[in-house]
């Protein structure tokens, strides 16, 4: 079991893991349970989230990378951070990002264009990474991403998920005393390499505002967070503090939706009829020459397909959080400090919770009808979380959702996808759900189409 989950933390599972209402185990520094019963996940997500304060196992592996951001810390030094990034997030958001995606997916469909060739096969997570950090970029930093940055940060995040496990399993085992030191420098120097991008790039905006001379520059997320203020204090972000964040908002907007953009593009591959549909819609709802973001209303069917991969593959299979004191669940009396899991992949997927729990259907959210959803109201409240719920509900899912129907009507608009024989793709587990081999498929343009 030890060495068989440094692979994928989804090996863990079982096939009665996702009919079950609580399960638990118990390792020699670690007592873990999973809650998938919706009073219970609400409870540790919502009604009584202070007593189940984020657990930091993994913070660990992600510190490197994130630093203190408000993915890591916890406490009253994330409730200071979460208020002053929401009121900037917030502000960015509607009224300034929407070019800025409209101008990444278009070079996306520029580059896939000279590639999109039915003999060829490519591997979408890496075009989708692209994408998604080029889109991120243009929004925190008024940057596109070159495709050399492209490949390095795909590359190097690449190495700090798989070594992500390795980190944490260790502490699980009660083997704290152990340190892999050759995966742990492997995944500092990953860290490294992507941080250094986003200092190259904050640093002299940074140093303006300071100066008193930031203004007239690009009106973009880091603007406005270069301009939050403390209510109690009136002191602002340091340097530091403003690379954890956008380090946080860069691997959260653009590692999270690559990897659901890229599942997105693998189901819509397998049912051309869907395909199809999305062409229609995309042709009807994009205008080309449009800014206005309200044209993304149009793309039910685009949405509802995102909707539906990120019920399947939510980009974060796993919420981890700690029990501050003794409790009761169900017939289990959980000690202090006690790791309490609650688990998107299992409860998107539960047996007692959705109908046909595996089985790609994008239009199950048109209906309401009982063949869908078994428990239909308590399904879409407490069965569907990519997005997590509660105080720590994700600050970007508005964003994310916005980006993707772009993403996945431009695709559908401009290329046909087709899967590529014998190539399925194998989700692991690491700090997102990645394929281990990769999300091939074959494009081809649409107008060379006879």
């Amino acid at each position: 079991m030890f060495f068989s989950k440094q692979h994928s933390w989804l090996d863990g599972l079982y096939v009665r893991s996702y009919a079950m209402k609580m399960g638990e185990l118990h390792l020699p520094g670690l007592d873990l349970y999973m809650v998938n019963e919706p009073s219970l996940v609400k409870r540790v997500l919502v009604s009584e989230a202070d007593a189940f304060p984020k657990s930091d196992l993994l913070g660990q592996a992600l510190r490197p990378l994130l630093g203190d951001s408000i993915f890591t810390t916890h406490g009253e030094q994330w409730r200071q951070q979460r208020a002053l990034m929401e009121p900037a997030f917030e502000a960015a958001r509607v009224r300034h990002v929407y070019g800025h995606m409209q101008a990444a997916a278009q070079a996306m469909v520029a580059r896939l264009s000279d590639r999109a060739q039915v003999s060829v096969a490519i591997d979408m997570e890496a075009e989708m990474t692209h994408v998604a950090a080029d889109i991120i970029l243009r929004t925190i930093l008024s940057q596109p991403l070159e495709a050399g940055d492209a490949t390095k940060v795909f590359e190097a995040f690449s190495r700090y998920q798989e070594l992500a496990p390795k980190m944490v399993l260790p502490a699980l085992f009660g083997l704290r005393w152990w340190r892999p030191w050759r995966g742990r420098a492997k995944s500092e120097a990953a860290a490294v390499e992507i941080r250094a991008l986003l200092v190259k790039l904050i640093r002299p905006r940074y140093e303006a505002a300071r100066a008193g001379d930031g203004a007239g520059g690009p009106v973009d997320l880091l603007s406005y967070l270069l301009a939050a203020r403390d209510a109690q204090t009136g002191e602002g972000f340091s340097f530091e503090e403003l690379v954890d964040q956008v380090a946080m908002l860069f691997l959260a907007g653009h590692e999270t939706s690559a990897s659901a953009l890229s599942w997105a593009l693998y189901l819509m591959a397998q049912i051309p009829d869907i395909q199809e549909r999305m062409h229609l819609e995309a042709q009807a709802g994009l205008a080309d020459a449009s800014s206005d973001p309200s044209e993304l209303r149009a793309l039910v069917l685009c949405r509802n397909v995102f909707k539906e991969t990120l019920r399947l593959f939510p980009p974060v299979g796993f919420l981890a959080r700690q029990a501050a004191g003794a409790c009761t669940m169900r017939d289990k009396t959980l000690k202090a400090d006690a790791t309490v899991v609650v688990s998107p992949w299992l409860i998107q997927r539960h047996r007692q919770l959705w109908a046909r729990p595996d089985e790609f259907d994008p239009d199950r959210y048109e209906s309401d009808s009982s063949d869908d959803h078994p428990t239909a109201q308590e399904s879409t409240r407490s069965g569907y979380l990519p997005f997590g719920m509660g105080p720590r509900v994700c600050i970007g899912a508005a964003f994310a959702l916005q980006e993707a129907a772009l993403i996945l009507a431009s695709m559908a608009q401009h290329f046909v996808l087709t899967p590529v024989p014998d190539h399925v793709p194998r989700p692991v587990g690491r700090l997102t759900i990645r394929s281990g081999n990769g999300i091939w498929l074959r494009l081809r343009r649409r107008e060379t189409m006879p």
